[in-house]
């Protein structure tokens, strides 16, 4: 165990004057000690642990509340937070990640079916997910070991609202929190029923999409217990690639396979054996296959096989959960809760039909690349043992190619439950002459899923039924790898297909006790303090299939993992108000706040935070503020086992057209000396898929992030009571400098160091066959990169008076991203990677430098309408070529609440993307076509919405 200290700043953040658009400051946290409370009395605010009036908060804080989610028509959380202008996409169910094109290089599993929420552009794991300010457990699709939680499992009626501070908060939370803290309130008490329906679907007649919730609330005052409960259904059908224009071939506007981007792995089947390319004429059913007279040369432009129809855009779920929360006082100044979340997801991705290689160059790193086809078996056309050249004999075939169509569609089912449960004792005391809070909380959170993957192969069979006729015996039965589509009988299959089934779990044990209150006063007011106490112990564990484990699918392949870590940490928070209620200090306070911890899995480290708050007068808001942020690395990234992702990549060493051994003579040189044959035979096509290998890596350390903020808010009252009941602007500038991120070299980049410049580090992770072609590419996870962002955040919250029955209200969100620079370590000699304005592609992720969410409404109690739009600007693709348009999207919606009802019954109708915007193609993404972390699905949504009690 060694000791790690954040870098201390020289002093206090500078405040900053900013004017412009922006929201009303947070609303209040309604923590459980502070429920009830009445309007600017003093409570506990996300961002602070001491209470505060949630007016002077000292931290930017977007606040979602009930009615802006309702107004969205979405059904899930995640997808309402990440049409913030400052959240950068994430995870959703629009993402078909069916984990055939493996785990993701930075070690953090497939969670397929889940949806997350990433702040800044610095992805989910660096955002922390608290739950009424407490930790909830990370979420799992039996892919591996992820390290955020999954938001489509809390249930999305228990949800008050969601405040998301957009600030480095470690001090005051812990580990995750770089780029900033989601915190969803629950609902803590209500009266009576409430229920709602909800049916949408796309314009195509595709999508549909059902909402079920109820929920009943139960207050008695005189044994003050108060319960709420209740359940929700959610069933999402897909959306299939094959039924928009976008996405019906690999490359955006194609309209064949000449246009590239289409698989050699054809149902007919390529076979590039003894010096030759060939496939099918046609498939031969009900004989053997005959060589030459069955057979052509293969040719990539009229042969290729098009896989993209056979994906999901949207891909269909089915979430059920409930939940409970109650409250008993214990006495006057006791009082015990109790909190129990469950959900359970049925969730399914898909891909097209299995692509099986097999042979010394088929790249599967397992035993498919040394199989070899015995003369004997009945199905060879070729009158010789194609032979891999495992067995000692030379190598004569390269790789045979076979789309199996039989076996149907590659399906991957998941089915996730997920259980949280707190209890809290919390209460009021008196000392020093004030009011002090505490609370002790104890959460017991796991995740358990499980995988069902249909249309695997399991290569020990399948060696034995190519191999000599006579050592197929028993249930074997001789394969035909030959007879094109059809001609796998399904007995051939019964014997050589599988069904894969794989799980994960995740399991999360926290204790906290805080304690806060006001010690003396000073001219501007008490002093505060805030001090506390966290023990958590998380762990975790991936079971791939037994026949996996042993290497034999011919699927992407993964390995088991397990392992865990447990944490201590103390911490202490002090606000100091200076001065208050004087000429041109109408409030002057600074806050300050330090956390230690000590974790098991590599040693201590402390980080503070200190922040300023001055409003010269009344209406005008300053605030600035320092953060030292840390993020522990994640049980995947410690303990994942080997995992090969096949990512869509470039090697400069192909003679194929783009590729750089026919052209240069220094990278022909040393492609050579890498294993390139060097008679140029090497002809990996440009944009095929390439497979890293990446793994978890034990010494890891932390991440670390200095965050700097400054921003202002503007809300005055002179406007108030005259053509405004509320009115706020503001703006926050933000700077983040990550150090220690952790990820793998670039596969590109280790491509292109060793091919330009020989660099022995990155030759050594590559492995070739006697081909040339690429067997592998190592990917371990290091603490490589460093990371620096910054930005601006403006948004504008207006409500007018009361008119004609009703009132009208403008709410905007903008966010300009003025940079994003990934700046690899100097010993890898490459350039800082500027990502904003542009889309990175594999895995997909646009930066757009301007966002903008605005939504204008008029609302009575009887009636209402709204319109929501969205604009995202350009970006540029990486490859230098193509560039995304700008996008604007328009949302409307309109309620009916009539008063013969008691305006307790609302029809609500609406429909998002009402001018019917396509997503703007992209050519280096690899979904289909276009980026689904930044963009809505081709095609109008129409939702309509009945609900009671709201």
């Amino acid at each position: 165990m060694h000791e790690i200290k954040l870098r201390k700043s020289a002093g206090v953040a500078i405040l900053a004057l900013a004017a412009a658009l922006s929201a009303l400051p947070a609303h209040a946290q309604e923590t459980p000690a502070a429920e009830g409370a009445s309007p600017g009395e003093d409570i506990v605010v996300t961002g602070s642990r001491i209470r505060r009036n949630p007016l002077d908060q000292d931290k930017p804080v977007v606040t979602v509340d009930e009615s802006a989610i309702a107004r969205t028509g979405l059904s899930s959380v995640a997808d309402v937070l990440q049409r913030l202008p400052s959240a950068g996409g994430g995870l959703n169910t629009k993402v078909n990640n069916a984990g055939n094109i493996g785990g993701p290089p930075d070690g953090t599993g497939v969670s397929s079916g889940s949806a997350e929420i990433d702040l800044r552009y610095l992805a989910a794991k660096r955002t922390l997910v608290l739950v009424d300010g407490l930790r909830f457990v990370n979420g799992s699709a039996a892919g591996g070991i992820p390290a955020s939680v999954d938001l489509n499992e809390i249930p999305a009626n228990m949800i008050e609202r969601v405040e998301v501070l957009q600030s480095g908060a470690s001090p005051l939370y812990g580990t995750d929190a770089i780029a900033g803290v989601v915190n969803i309130i629950t609902k803590q008490s209500q009266a009576g029923l409430r229920a709602s329906a909800q049916f949408g679907t796309y314009r195509q007649g595709d999508g549909h999409t059902q909402n079920y919730e109820v929920s009943y609330g139960i207050q008695s005052p005189n044994t003050g217990t108060s319960l709420v409960f209740g359940a929700a259904y959610v069933k999402q059908e897909a959306v299939r690639t094959a039924d928009r224009d976008i996405s019906q071939w690999p490359t955006p506007g194609a309209n064949s396979c000449a246009a590239g981007g289409c698989s050699s792995a054809i149902p007919n089947g390529r076979f590039d054996v003894l010096g030759q390319s060939l496939t099918l004429i046609a498939p031969v059913i009900g004989r053997n296959p005959v060589f030459p007279t069955d057979f052509k040369n293969y040719s990539s432009t009229t042969d290729s096989f098009n896989f993209a129809p056979y994906n999901y855009l949207l891909t269909p779920s089915e979430r059920y959960g409930g939940f409970i929360n109650f409250k008993q006082e214990l006495g006057s100044d006791i009082n015990m809760r109790a909190k129990l979340v469950y959900s359970h997801r049925h969730s399914s991705t898909q891909a097209a039909f299995l692509p099986l290689f097999i042979g010394p160059d088929a790249g599967n790193g397992n035993l498919l690349d040394t199989i070899s086809v015995d003369a004997t078996n009945p199905y060879n056309p070729f009158g010789v043992t194609l032979s891999s050249g495992a067995n000692g004999t030379p190598a004569n075939y390269s790789t045979i190619r076979r789309r199996l169509v039989e076996a149907g569609q590659r399906q991957f089912t998941q089915d996730v439950d997920t259980m949280s449960a707190t209890v809290t004792f919390d209460g009021r005391l008196e000392l020093f002459g004030h009011n002090w809070y505490w609370d002790v909380n104890g959460v017991y959170g796991i995740n358990d899923a499980h995988q069902t993957f249909t249309g695997n192969i399991n290569a020990a069979n399948l060696a034995r039924a190519l191999g000599p006729v006579a050592a197929c015996t028993g249930g074997c039965v001789p394969f035909n790898i030959f007879g094109g589509a059809g001609s796998v009988t399904q007995p051939m299959l019964n014997y050589v297909a599988f069904d894969e089934r794989d799980k994960s779990s995740q399991r999360l044990w926290d204790f906290t006790a805080n304690l806060s209150g006001e010690l003396f006063d000073l001219p501007g007011g008490a002093v505060g303090v805030a001090i506390g106490y966290e023990h958590r112990d998380q762990h975790a564990s991936y079971d791939p299939d037994p026949t996996i484990v042993a290497g034999l699918g011919a699927d992407v392949p993964t390995s088991p993992a397990r392992g865990g870590f447990n944490v201590d940490e103390v911490y202490g928070e002090l606000r100091v108000p200076i001065l208050s209620g004087t000429p041109f200090f109408e409030k002057l306070e600074v806050d300050g706040a330090v956390r230690h911890s000590n974790y098991s899995s590599f040693g201590s480290n402390t980080t503070f935070t200190v922040s300023g708050l001055w409003k010269p007068v009344r209406d005008l808001l300053f605030r600035g503020g320092y953060a030292e942020s840390l993020r522990a690395p994640s049980i995947g990234e410690l303990y994942a086992g080997l995992s090969r992702t096949d990512q869509t990549i470039d090697d400069p060493c192909t003679s194929a057209p783009g590729g750089f051994f026919q052209t240069n003579a220094t990278v022909r040189a040393n492609c050579i000396a890498n294993g390139v044959p060097a008679n140029g035979s090497y002809a990996e096509p440009v944009g095929g898929q390439l497979g890293v290998f990446s793994q978890g890596n034990v010494a890891l350390l932390p991440e670390t992030a200095e965050t700097w903020t400054a921003g202002g808010v503007y809300s005055p009252s002179w406007a108030r009571g005259g053509w405004a009941s509320a009115l706020s602007l503001e703006v926050n500038y933000y700077n983040i400098k990550l150090t220690n991120a952790v990820d793998s070299v670039p596969a590109t980049l280790t491509l292109t160091r060793c091919a330009f410049n020989a660099d022995p580090v990155s030759c050594a992770a590559i492995s070739r066959t006697a081909n040339g072609n690429v067997a592998g590419i190592s990917g371990r996870l290091l603490n490589l990169n460093g990371i620096n962002t910054d930005g601006i955040d403006a948004s504008l919250n207006y409500r007018s008076p009361e008119f004609l029955g009703g009132t009208v209200g403008l709410i905007a969100n903008a966010a300009w991203l003025l940079r994003y620079n990934v700046i690899p370590p100097s010993d890898l000699n490459a350039p800082t990677l500027e990502y904003a304005g542009t889309e990175r592609g594999s895995p997909d992720q646009a930066y757009p430098k301007f966002k903008l969410n605005a939504t204008l409404d008029w609302s009575s109690p009887a009636y209402g309408a709204s319109f929501t739009g969205r604009y995202i600007s350009k970006v540029d693709e990486r490859d230098g070529v193509h560039t995304m348009g700008a996008v604007f999207y328009g949302d409307i919606q309109a309620y009916f609440s009539p008063g013969w009802m008691d305006h307790r019954w609302r029809l609500t109708l609406g429909v998002n993307n009402l001018f019917n915007r396509t997503p703007p193609a992209c050519f280096t993404c690899d979904s289909a076509n276009f980026d689904p972390t930044t963009y809505d699905l081709p095609g109008q949504f129409g939702y309509a919405r009945l609900s009671f009690g709201f």
